[in-house]
């Protein structure tokens, strides 16, 4: 009976529209120590309390009052049950974002999307302005699948989610394309290696080299970029050593994106690898965004020569109409030219200049006989110079580049799991991506189909990359393996690389390029471009890192047209 009269005296409220502990305290004239004390489950008195239930003390008892009925605490209320595992990351819907008008809307979550929406919340956190995001996948997973702690070199390099869809068996010319579909995109699965583009590249591109030394420098530390991932690993020392001995001044360990800080003053890090869903985590920190999930993008509405709005699916295929004076298309090098295509978006140059790397891979291995304990991870980059139209990189060793739990056997004999170069593509207008209007997907996109081919000069570069990678494999004392007396040396499909650009390109000629210097689309005022479709050359760079760069400092120019 004492426990029912104890729940009978309990005094409650619930929080109204636009309340807080703060203005409960006011409301009722109790101090908000003692409120803070008795609602342990609401962490700041400053946040909103719409729908909570707020304990409230008792009210003073006649001093005839039975002791029986006096409480010194309320009991708690319950723990809602959370769904976090399945939405990891607020989200809202399609309908929902058609009854509002947003100041910036992007499309795609991947490396430019992620690095547009960090930006942008970031520099209008104090501001009214609303930012919305649409992403046809699904959430997958909230980190890079390397962090994952059973995920080891091997089987990443197996793994294929439902979310990957190859579409390369329907492009004969593109044979090796994947793409994306899933909150994060490719980030998800990438191997965070983030050089910077050679100096030789920019030197063509529109954006002045100081600019886009300030950009990635920017993109470096958001993304925790590093070469510090093989610190006192024998093997990557001993073999830049040999590099460094024998012509290869330029040899450096593998840049990646990988948070290594140590835990401090309470902080967690609880990723490594970078993947885009670190930029919305960052976004988030400091202003809320609307994101649309399963929410295809079909169509850039425009009005007069500017942005409208984009119209967009869902999975019961119904159409939804989202208002936006502002819209950044990051779908990737293939998805977005699809988009603007189906669009009717202006543009001679919208879908060509595809370009991406040519790719050879060795079979090879190295003795670690002598090298100090612990051999480590191996990588290593010899980049791309005036003389050199390609990229050598290695790592490894076998699938201990990055691992969690797998033991690691002691031998003096290692294969090397990545041992390839990738080579300078001529940026050609010949090379296209265009839209099949009777061959449409469900939600009534025109798919894709590509035409594409390797120039004599492409070719040249392929020989010797041939060449360059037994040479340098020499010189560091690598065994590559041979097959009937030739090197085990092979050639990637196009399209297996994951580094297509250009479809987008940015330039000041319209004839020769999609976007000017910000990624703005050349006649239509307030879309923009932030993917790897705005690269107008790559060289023999992986290109993310150029990708994040660009997508910030479009972001920038956006937010200064905001005032």
């Amino acid at each position: 009976m004492r426990k029912e009269r104890l729940v009978d005296r309990l005094r409650i409220c619930v929080g109204g529209s636009g309340e807080t502990l703060m203005s409960i305290s006011s409301r009722y004239g109790i101090g908000l120590g003692q409120l803070k004390a008795l609602n342990p489950q609401i962490p700041s008195a400053d946040i909103s309390i719409e729908g909570l239930i707020v304990n409230l003390p008792l009210q003073r008892q006649s001093a005839g009052a039975s002791a029986e009925s006096r409480v010194v605490a309320p009991f708690c209320p319950p723990v809602p049950q959370s769904q976090f595992f399945s939405t990891w990351i607020p989200v809202t819907t399609a309908e929902k974002m058609a009854k509002q008008e947003y100041d910036v809307l992007v499309i795609g979550t991947g490396a430019g999307g992620g690095a547009s929406i960090w930006r942008l919340c970031e520099q209008l956190a104090g501001s009214g302005k609303r930012i919305g995001v649409v992403e046809r996948g699904d959430l997958f997973l909230p980190t890079n699948v390397s962090n994952i702690p059973t995920m080891n070199g091997a089987n990443f390099r197996l793994y294929a989610p439902p979310e990957m869809k190859m579409i390369g068996n329907r492009l004969p010319e593109y044979a090796g394309a994947k793409v994306v579909y899933a909150l994060g995109g490719r980030t998800l699965f990438w191997g965070a290696v983030t050089p910077r583009m050679p100096l030789s590249e920019l030197a063509k591109w529109p954006v002045p080299i100081e600019e886009m030394d300030l950009y990635y420098k920017i993109a470096e530390q958001v993304m925790n970029v590093t070469t510090s991932y093989t610190q006192d690993s024998s093997i990557t020392e001993v073999l830049l050593n040999r590099l460094w001995a024998h012509g290869y001044p330029e040899a450096d360990k593998l840049p990646i994106a990988a948070d290594l800080a140590q835990t401090s003053y309470g902080k967690l890090h609880s990723n490594v690898l970078f993947s885009s869903i670190t930029f919305l985590a960052r976004a988030l920190s400091r202003r809320p965004f609307d994101l649309a999930v399963n929410t295809p993008a079909v169509e850039v509405v425009t009005d007069k020569g500017k942005v409208a709005g984009v119209k967009v699916m869902t999975l019961d295929k119904g159409p939804f109409m989202i208002r936006s004076k502002h819209v950044i298309v990051s779908a990737s090098a293939l998805q977005t030219p699809r988009i603007l295509l189906n669009s009717g978006i202006p543009g001679r140059s919208i879908g060509h200049y595809l370009t991406n790397h040519s790719y050879l891979v060795a079979t090879a291995s190295v003795s670690t006989k002598g090298f100090d304990d612990p051999v480590g991870a191996l990588g290593i980059i010899i980049p791309q110079t005036e003389g050199r139209p390609y990229q050598l990189q290695l790592q490894g060793p076998e699938q201990y580049f990055n691992y969690h739990f797998d033991h690691k056997p002691i031998k003096t004999e290692w294969g090397i799991s990545f041992f390839y170069a990738s080579g300078l593509v001529e940026s050609r207008y010949e090379n296209y991506v265009y839209i099949e209007p009777g061959n449409r997907d469900e939600y009534g996109l025109p798919e894709i189909q590509v035409k594409f081919a390797y120039s004599s000069k492409d070719e040249a570069v392929v020989q010797e990359m041939y060449a360059a990678m037994q040479r340098a494999a020499e010189r560091m004392q690598v065994d590559i393996a041979t097959l009937d007396g030739t090197p085990a040396i092979c050639f990637f499909t196009p399209g297996t690389d994951y580094h297509e650009s250009g479809t987008c390109r940015m330039g000041v000629d319209p004839d020769t390029s999609a976007t000017n210097l910000y990624g703005e689309i050349h006649g239509v005022s307030g879309l923009f471009i932030a993917d790897n479709s705005v690269l107008p050359t790559i060289g023999a760079a992986n290109p993310t890192l150029s990708t994040v760069a660009l997508a910030i400092r479009t972001a920038d120019h956006i937010v200064r047209r905001l005032g």
